[in-house]
């Protein structure tokens, strides 16, 4: 019932996004001022020139949050977090824990004939098997990214009533990777870690444990795109015996039984999905070459403490680049982005001057020529450091029941808004 003004975007930009929104805290540190010539003009000075700063504002990056709600609160123990207020084409009606969150119609949405529907009921389904059984007798409508276990998706696309997308979410770029701790050898070393690569055989990892659904990852930048350069890269195929010869070159040799040296793998909970198969296999593939690795199962509570804390050896992920690599990459390699206590930051505790420095100069470039010079050097820096693994590009598949039309209509899949979505 509140209109929505440019104080709410003052204080979304300015104030909650950046403190709660990993992406939004480096793409809005850019931001020198914001004024307000009335109330429903925003004006954005730069620091410098951004360009990706537009892209930057896509609604996954940065939702627009009523000030008057949130301002002068904790922003984390809020009330309103459990009854959310936007100005999207929908909007909250209840949320039964452990059943459904349902939204109704906004019928003073600005756009004439959206949304579409009158109603929409997001299902809670605990299991892969569950959600799966929801979509194949019509219970649901829409699986999304990782609802649905790639191991059943040939069955899926094989449904008559079933539509399955493996673009809905091409703008967000996700890369499969496993992080190490470098503040513990042996992962501080960049020939452990180029060892672990070579121990696992990745392709194998995307065509039997994911279904084929995905590519080798060679770069922190994935090879769909902007500034992806295969040129520059140093790649790290399949080559145990390489592996050994790195772990002896840097003194972690065999000791009784074979093992070099033994650390934990903390997995995050997927029910039993891609990532606990792949880590299952990472431990046998790694064990191969000398280095006993025990699981570690979580929750997602813990895995976020847990690797906020730096409370690790190494753990496993999925990054998005979201469209430039100043929103969704840099984050992870610079050294000013090393926060114990916040997840999805550098958490390895990867320190290198010369990538802060292209970072920034690749933010700020006003020509694409220059930036795709400083995003070459980088990934020519950052693979020859191995500054994380790289495990495999993602290509996550969404369904949805034929009888729905509308459903993707841009490059961030349903988090477009969903308001062009409508019944055939």
């Amino acid at each position: 019932g509140v209109k929505f003004t440019a104080r709410d975007v003052v204080f979304s930009c300015g104030v909650m996004l950046p403190q709660l929104n990993p992406r939004s805290r480096a793409a809005f540190s850019h931001i020198a001022s914001i004024k307000t010539p009335d109330a429903y003009t925003v004006v954005f000075h730069l620091k410098e020139p951004f360009n990706a700063f537009l892209l930057s504002l896509m609604a996954s990056n940065a939702p627009m949050m009523p000030a008057h709600i949130y301002e002068g609160t904790d922003f984390r123990t809020n009330p309103y977090n459990f009854k959310p207020i936007g100005t999207g084409p929908f909007k909250f009606a209840e949320w039964r824990r452990g059943q459904y969150i349902h939204l109704v119609r906004n019928e003073r949405y600005w756009r004439p004939g959206w949304p579409g529907m009158h109603s929409l009921y997001f299902r809670v389904c605990a299991t892969p098997e569950q959600r799966m059984v929801a979509l194949e007798t019509g219970a649901v409508d829409i699986a999304m990214a990782d609802d649905i276990d790639t191991v059943v998706t040939s069955r899926m696309m094989a449904n008559p009533n079933i539509v399955a997308r493996d673009d809905a979410y091409n703008g967000t770029g996700e890369i499969a990777v496993m992080e190490l701790n470098m503040r513990r050898w042996p992962f501080s070393d960049r020939r452990f870690r180029a060892a672990f690569l070579h121990a696992v055989d990745r392709e194998f990892l995307v065509k039997a444990i994911n279904f084929g659904q995905g590519k080798v990852a060679h770069s922190p930048i994935p090879s769909t795109l902007p500034y992806y350069d295969d040129k520059v890269l140093t790649k790290y195929h399949y080559d145990p015996a390489r592996a050994r010869a790195l772990l002896d070159e840097m003194g972690c040799k065999p000791k009784l039984g074979g093992v070099r040296h033994r650390f934990g793998i903390m997995m995050i909970p997927d029910g039993g999905g891609y990532w606990t198969r792949g880590c299952q296999y990472i431990k046998q593939a790694l064990s191969e070459v000398g280095l006993d690795v025990f699981l570690e199962a979580t929750d997602y509570p813990t895995q976020s403490r847990r690797s906020g804390n730096w409370e690790f050896d190494c753990d496993n992920n999925t990054y998005g680049t979201y469209g430039d690599p100043a929103i969704g990459t840099s984050r992870f390699y610079l050294s000013s982005n090393i926060r114990k206590g916040v997840p999805l930051t550098n958490l390895q505790g990867y320190v290198n001057p010369e990538v802060d420095r292209l970072f920034a100069q690749g933010a700020v470039a006003i020509s694409r020529e220059e930036a795709q010079a400083c995003y070459s050097r980088l990934q020519q820096i950052l693979t020859h450091d191995v500054a994380m693994l790289w495990m495999f590009e993602r290509k996550p598949m969404f369904f949805y029941n034929k009888r729905l039309k509308n459903v993707i209509t841009g490059p961030n899949g349903p988090s477009d808004s969903f308001g062009a979505a409508s019944l055939a």
